[in-house]
């Protein structure tokens, strides 16, 4: 299955959750679909900002607030940060889950485009 995925192409979702203090913790996902990095960048806040929530991709707070040694802060927010979406190697390809489509990723951020919902994160009061 991973061949078959990596034959039709995997792009890696990469992204990162930066408080307000500019404490980051990084992710990705491995998502079926060659990268399109615009049509991602053109539904985002602020030109890299989204609501992990609105769209399906994992919040990274839970990792964050472990590795901070720290909960939720005044330092923290609603918005995670996207940093590039790039081809899968085979090594990411063999060994991280695919989390789902890029097709799929991107009509979501298309319906959320200039309507980004803080009220879905846990760190929006």
């Amino acid at each position: 299955m991973a061949d078959l995925a990596y034959d039709d192409g995997c792009s890696i979702f990469e992204y990162m959750y930066r408080d307000a203090g500019n404490w980051k913790t990084h992710g990705a996902l491995l998502l079926s679909g060659a990268p399109l990095e615009s049509a991602v960048r053109e539904c985002l806040e602020w030109g890299d900002q989204f609501v992990a929530e609105q769209v399906g991709v994992p919040s990274l707070c839970p990792e964050h607030f472990a590795a901070t040694g720290e909960g939720p802060s005044d330092l923290d927010h609603a918005y995670h940060e996207f940093v590039a979406l790039r081809s899968a190697s085979v090594e990411e390809v063999e060994s991280l889950p695919v989390a789902g489509a890029l097709s799929d990723l991107v009509k979501l951020m298309l319906a959320a485009k200039g309507r980004w919902d803080v009220r879905l994160s846990p760190n929006c009061e």
